[in-house]
């Protein structure tokens, strides 16, 4: 990477920054951003822990519970998912070998600033805290953050280094503001939720479902039904990579109107765009679901679409796409199922209409035809001829031919 210079300055000098130094902890600084002109800060803290380790951490501010280390109690500071997201993510990158770069959890003061702010913080014991690397690393990081247009979340569950939040953040574009350890999970109330969403600024919550008893997930799922604000699981936000979130409410939208309830899985090919519903006849994505599932997920994988599924099954044939897309996708999909299906069973082609002729073995045939029940049955439907009794019988004695017949109008035209 170059080194930045007169012709390339670091991201953050495009901002005014002011280097502000306290003779306090920075824990009880409440009230700072009224003694500043600014609309971000940034502590740069030393973290310290009863199990020690080399850490780089970010995190916001604020107490849940009770105020054990400054600000008051129940009290949040206002976060600035985007610049932490954009932080973290320079941390891993230029982290010193042997420190690790989480989130912590909201557990601290100040918590009366109405001004988004985030520690940075190196753990945690004397020998981190006088590195160079680690302060470099640091340094860096601020120096070249440049936030992105993430999605911004607010965290529910997990211990206190937010493993699952640190690990989907730094696999998309989702920011998280303020992550709530499992053990203040029961003490949330509507209000506090509420609370919590307003000041990460979030479009969503994540819930680490693992860390939660389903009593407290049915009290959160009920705030936020009455919130209006969406829960999002873990493949859904690392999906969400190439869309804005104006886009994936869109497909939820038309996905929810199309099936309700359904399951959207979107492939790395869907782009902005206006969804618009394709769908293929149901027999014929049935068939190919009986035939090839591997086949026709990785397949569907390769396209601008989003993929449907509902109570348990694999897909549904309703797909989603942009509306630019729908003519050459429904194309595509249709010559992806009928490859499939000739690949794997007998088909022949009668204008509209894709034949599938399938023989499987009939246990009715061979016992008339004097078979007993056993190792002949297997090599009859290994397609071996036996003999019983002197007398030949050839598995397609004992066969039982069944035929489908799928219409798919313009078929004769997509194969």
């Amino acid at each position: 990477m170059a080194e930045p210079g007169p012709d390339r300055p670091y991201p953050i000098e495009k901002h005014e920054l002011i280097v502000h130094e306290a003779d306090t902890r920075l824990i009880y600084l409440d009230n700072l951003d009224k003694e500043l002109d600014s609309d971000l800060i940034i502590f740069l803290s030393r973290h310290s822990s009863e199990h020690p380790r080399p850490l780089l951490t970010v995190h916001v501010t604020g107490n849940i519970g009770a105020a054990g280390l400054g600000g008051i109690a129940g009290s949040l500071a206002v976060a600035s998912p985007e610049w932490m997201h954009a932080v973290l993510g320079n941390l891993e990158n230029l982290a010193p070998e042997g420190y690790q770069t989480t989130y912590e959890v909201t557990h601290h003061g100040p918590t009366e600033l109405t001004t988004p702010s985030f520690f940075v913080e190196i753990g945690s014991t004397e020998k981190e805290w006088t590195d160079p690397h680690a302060g470099y690393a640091v340094a860096r990081s601020l120096l070249e953050s440049d936030p992105m247009d993430t999605i911004n979340v607010l965290g529910i569950g997990g211990t206190h280094y937010a493993r699952r939040e640190t690990t989907i953040a730094l696999q998309s574009r989702t920011a998280f503001g303020h992550i709530v350890h499992s053990r203040f999970v029961s003490s949330l109330d509507s209000s506090m939720i509420a609370t919590l969403v307003q000041k990460s600024h979030a479009r969503a919550v994540y819930i680490d479902k693992k860390a939660i008893t389903p009593t407290e997930m049915k009290m959160v799922m009920t705030a936020l039904g009455n919130l209006g604000i969406p829960r999002l699981s873990e493949h859904e936000l690392l999906q969400i990579r190439n869309i804005s979130w104006s886009t994936w409410e869109k497909i939820r939208r038309v996905a929810e109107e199309a099936v309700p309830g359904s399951d959207v899985s979107l492939s790395s090919q869907v782009k902005d765009g206006t969804p618009k519903v394709v769908r293929l006849p149901d027999e014929l994505l049935f068939e190919t679901i009986r035939i090839n599932p591997d086949g026709l997920k990785a397949g569907a994988g390769n396209l601008p679409v989003a993929t449907l599924s509902a109570k348990g099954s694999l897909m549904i044939p309703v797909f989603i796409t942009t509306e630019e897309n729908t003519e050459h996708v429904l194309h595509d999909l249709i010559s992806l199922c009928v490859t499939l299906i000739c690949s794997g069973e007998t088909t022949a082609v009668d204008g509209d209409q894709l034949i599938i002729s399938r023989a499987r073995f009939d246990p009715d045939k061979a016992r008339i035809l004097g078979i007993p029940n056993g190792p002949l049955y297997g090599d009859l439907m290994k397609g071996i001829t036996v003999n019983i009794n002197g007398r030949e019988v050839t598995p397609d004695m004992v066969r039982t031919r069944t035929i489908t017949c799928i219409r798919i109008p313009g078929l004769e035209r997509l194969i």
